[in-house]
């Protein structure tokens, strides 16, 4: 049992999956960042790539890679990051999120070794479509990297069949129509299309893109089997860096998203 499959049975609540950027504001801080999520209450991380142009996301995703970049991260830095945190916590499952390019660059094959000896779990890549995403699809399973797939409120019954094909782990539901971090949720617009997915696959659907505080991710959780917080931490980076409390004020963040997801 893979560590998605794993959290996601053993869970008796919906998973809070928290998003930060790779290397952001630098390698160390991030780092650190990183470490300290799981305690704080995050079940599932994702670690975005950082990548020149992020078109899927919103300016506070947008600013952490650009400030990841001037800080001389790359995908070699992501990686050892992973390496890092698989030092001390086998348990928590780590997904890579970010766009096709450097994944083509660096070589499908190639990469999915390296981020399987690295520690990952599984990859969502926002901008590569079922339809052409084939040889990372082949390379990931060869390394028993799940593939997880975007669904959007305008996909429909034919394009949801072509989705859920090859998909594995987890389902990502984008909440809403845009960038990240730009909009909030709608959960009576959406119950009735996360309630049809749920009739046509056994994967655990996770929502993500409009939640920001823990109301959001408790009501959210109502109808979802996890809930992803990006945007909102991303920002909050900004302001612990700024005030020279970045780890403690992730923490805390973290910390009452979990509680809102227990209670």
């Amino acid at each position: 049992m893979s560590r998605i499959e794993k959290i996601f049975e053993t869970l008796n609540r919906p998973a809070l999956i928290t998003f930060i950027t790779a290397g952001d504001p630098d390698r160390d801080q991030s780092l650190a960042v990183l470490k300290s999520l799981p305690g704080a209450g995050a079940d599932i991380i994702e670690l975005g790539m950082p990548f020149t142009d992020p078109a899927a996301d919103g300016p506070a995703i947008q600013h952490a890679s650009e400030r990841a970049l001037a800080a001389g991260a790359n995908m070699a830095q992501t990686l050892e990051m992973v390496r890092e945190f698989r030092k001390n916590n086998d348990e928590t499952p780590l997904v890579l999120m970010g766009y096709a390019n450097p994944l083509f660059v660096y070589g499908f094959d190639n990469f999915a070794k390296d981020a399987a000896d690295a520690g990952v779990d599984g990859l969502i890549i926002v901008d590569l479509p079922p339809e052409e995403d084939a040889d990372l699809r082949a390379a990931a399973q060869s390394q028993n990297i799940d593939l997880i797939r975007l669904i959007t409120p305008t996909t429909d019954e034919a394009r949801l069949e072509k989705l859920l094909e090859g998909a594995s782990g987890f389902l990502y539901y984008v909440s809403i129509t845009g960038v990240t971090g730009t909009a909030q949720a709608d959960i009576g617009a959406i119950r009735p299309h996360i309630e049809h997915i749920k009739t046509r696959t056994p994967l655990p659907v996770a929502i993500g893109f409009g939640v920001k505080t823990p109301q959001d991710a408790k009501n959210m959780a109502k109808i979802a089997d996890g809930v992803v917080v990006g945007s909102a931490i991303v920002q909050n980076m900004a302001k612990g860096l700024a005030q020279d409390t970045l780890v403690e004020t992730i923490e805390t963040q973290v910390k009452a998203l979990s509680k809102a997801l227990n209670d």
